[in-house]
This record gives structure tokens, sequence and C-alpha cells, in this order.
């Protein structure tokens, strides 16, 4: 099991969100929190960041008090011992798209309010892998959606001992005020307000053999989900590459792919073929960059929304306001940080 990050860095949103359904069959937060060793107040202390450790042992004593995997999110409950019951049926598969077709199998017997299955491949060769609560009127902070899809990513790069590079993570609900945070859980381009929730990836990936032992797997059950909440070390991907050159640019005056190509000692073509491979293009994470950089100003600038406009990098304000509609489900106007 990789070593956990000892420096608290995990948003405090996340003590809530872990403990409401709890709390709503009676159990009180004091209670929840002490199970995990984190102080009480911590929970009307906005500021106040949690570790990786303290997360888990929180989710672990919300899953024992509710005996219910989903954490009394659901309309419909999960028996503790669902994963891991699916994870043992799949862990004898030869390949990870095998792994993943059998965890839909055992999820969409075994729970009622997920809507789980692995599509064709698309024209790009991406596949998409739905997994979306079919009724989230319980999962008022987003938390288990997001914990499901965390699981099934992290848990498919432990199968295959590697990181994959998802294309996209898709979100039924628009931007959340915690948005930050997903670019630390989900390195792929975000998508809101899509028909359901979901992640896609490169058909190839499907074919990586799985090469996790039995005693590997029951170590991981054993600390779960400590693995699952671990932030990878290294993402030495060529979109993170691109990405982590691009943001050291003027978002009015980014680098061409022919100009990347030169940096990165590549040809343009291999360049647009390998970020297809991964699901992504330049003109996407120059996008992903402008959203993101457009939402830290909304949400911490006293800024005009031309003003914005023009700082990342959009000539007209009306294009500006239709892509920010488009990448957070919310016109500037509407959003509220």
């Amino acid at each position: 099991m990789p070593k956990p990050q000892s420096v608290p860095h995990i948003a405090n949103h996340y003590l809530q969100a872990s403990i409401r359904g709890a709390e709503r069959q009676g159990v009180s937060k004091d209670t929840l929190l002490d199970m995990a060793g984190i102080p009480s107040d911590w929970i009307s202390k906005p500021e106040q960041l949690i570790t990786e450790q303290q997360l888990t042992q929180l989710i672990k004593s919300v899953w024992r008090v509710t005996r219910d995997e989903f954490m009394g999110l659901s309309t419909s409950p999960c028996k503790n011992g669902t994963f891991a019951l699916m994870a043992d049926y799949s862990l004898g598969s030869a390949s990870l798209g095998a792994v993943l077709r059998k965890s839909a199998r055992v999820y969409s017997v075994a729970c009622n309010n997920v809507d789980i299955g692995l599509g064709e491949s698309d024209s790009n060769k991406l596949v998409f892998f739905r997994l979306s609560l079919e009724d989230a009127s319980q999962d008022t902070d987003h938390m288990l959606q997001e914990f499901l899809l965390l699981m099934w990513q992290r848990y498919a790069c432990w199968l295959v001992d590697q990181q994959i590079p998802f294309a996209t993570t898709c979100f039924r609900y628009p931007a959340p005020k915690h948005l930050n945070e997903y670019r630390a859980m989900f390195p792929a381009e975000l998508q809101f307000n899509e028909p359901v929730c979901g992640f896609s990836l490169h058909e190839k990936y499907l074919q990586l053999p799985v090469t996790r032992s039995e005693a590997e797997l029951e170590v991981f059950l054993k600390e779960a989900p400590a693995y699952i909440l671990h932030r990878p070390d290294i993402d030495d991907s060529l979109r993170n590459r691109v990405r982590t050159m691009l943001a050291s640019q003027s978002l009015n005056n980014m680098p061409s792919l022919a100009e990347i190509a030169e940096l990165l000692h590549m040809t343009p073509r291999s360049i647009g073929r390998k970020l297809q491979e991964e699901g992504t293009s330049l003109r996407l994470i120059k996008n992903s960059l402008r959203r993101e950089y457009a939402i830290k100003l909304m949400s911490t600038e006293n800024l005009s929304v031309a003003d914005i406009s023009e700082r990342v990098g959009f000539s007209e304000t009306a294009s500006f306001c239709r892509a920010f509609k488009r990448w957070t489900g919310k016109s500037p106007s509407q959003w509220g940080g």
C-alpha cells in the first residue's frame, strides 16, 4: 500500500459530507468524529484541512455505524462487503476490461440505485464506463457520487499497477463549490451537466493485464478506503506535461502545437496522436486551463466579467459567457463560488 500523505491537504468540506448520511440515521457527529480521532470542533473550522488517514478512518467509522458502503447517502443501501465480493470475483480476470464488465454485473445485481456499465468504443476509440446514481436526492454534497467514480478509477489503476490517463470524468450536476478539489481527484477533463456520471478511457487500456495477487487484494481491502483516497504522487502522462508547460504561460498567448513539439523534442503529429490516445487534445487542455482560471477569478477576485474574460484569453465577453455556462452549467452572473 502507498504511504498516506501525512500533510493535511483534503478540504474540510469532506468532514460534513462524509457523515451527513449517518447523521440522518440518528448518529451524532461528535460520536463519528471521535471514532475517527478527529476533534469535534474541526467541523466548524472550514480552513482546517484533514489528512488522508483522518478521512480514511472517518469513512470506516461511517461504514461501521450505517452498515452501508454507500454511507447512508443513497436511497438504497449497499451492504458492507459488496465491493470486496466484486473485487474477489473479478481478480482472476485476464484484463482490465473484463474486470470493469464483471464489476458492473455485480453492482447491477447487488445495488438498486446504481446505473453502471461499460459502453462500446466511439469514433475516437474512447470507451465510456457509466457509473451514476439513479436517484441522487440523498447525496446532497455529491460525496457518494465522487467516491464511486474515484473508487473505480483508482481501483483500475491499482489492478494494472500504472496510472491510466482517463480522458474525461463526467458529472450529472453543475460544477460544485468545492470544484478545486476535483482537479486533484480527477486529473482527466471534467465535464458537468452530462446525462450520466462516468469516465472515459482509450480502448487500448482495457487490454492491460491484471497484475495483482490475492494477497495484495487482501491488504487493499483491509486498508480500504486508504488507497482510494491516496493521491498519486506522479502523473507522467503527456497530457500532464503539456498542461504543466501551458500553465506557466500567459493564457492570452499560449504556445502553438509546433512550439510545444519543439520544446518537447517531438513532432506535432506524434504529440497529437499521443494526446488522442490519452483522450484529449491541445485545444481541450487549453480550454481546461482557461476554465479553471476563470472559476478561480470568479470565486476569489472582485473583477467584472469583462475583465475576467480578457484575462483568460477571450476577445469577446459574450463568447466567454457562453463558454463559462458550458463549463460549469451556470452563467457568470449565477456563479456563487
